[in-house]
């Protein structure tokens, strides 16, 4: 399905984000619940944010490659207040912010949201896995606790 959408679909789907020529794979792929981080073909480093060269190597043969989504939350922030989001209420409770290392590699960082645990227990170290949620008519991807965690 992702693989479809051309770009002006693309640019519909998403009119909150800034998509360009870098990151428009990575979107593609919440179209279809992956999670697609570029990845190096001259190094093999992951990296993210999308840019048109590998930092590492400064290679330009980068592959979008869908990653597990398995890793453990590096940072924490709870929102207490902020922009009005679909499905988020800073009255009721904070809204955490969390930033994941994910297992793949080594200092590999992505930022979004953690569901399905409350906010007093979200803490740096919590094993997480992604999920996906619908926000703003699109899939968006978030963590939640790891089973077991």
């Amino acid at each position: 399905m992702s693989g479809a959408v051309d770009d002006a679909a693309l640019l519909e789907r998403f009119p909150y984000a800034r998509i360009d020529h870098d990151n428009k794979h990575f979107y593609r792929g919440w179209l279809g619940e992956r999670l697609l981080i570029q990845r190096c073909e001259g190094c093999a480093d992951f990296h993210h944010p999308p840019k048109p060269i590998c930092p590492r190597c400064w290679s330009d043969s980068l592959v979008p490659t869908q990653v597990s989504g398995r890793g453990v939350i590096h940072l924490v922030m709870l929102l207490h207040q902020g922009p009005p989001a679909e499905g988020v209420d800073y009255a009721r409770a904070p809204h955490p912010v969390v930033t994941v290392e994910l297992e793949e590699q080594e200092g590999l960082r992505f930022t979004s949201t953690v569901v399905d645990c409350p906010s007093q227990e979200v803490r740096i170290g919590l094993p997480v896995e992604l999920a996906w949620i619908e926000r703003s008519g699109a899939p968006f991807p978030v963590f939640r606790p790891r089973a077991g965690a």
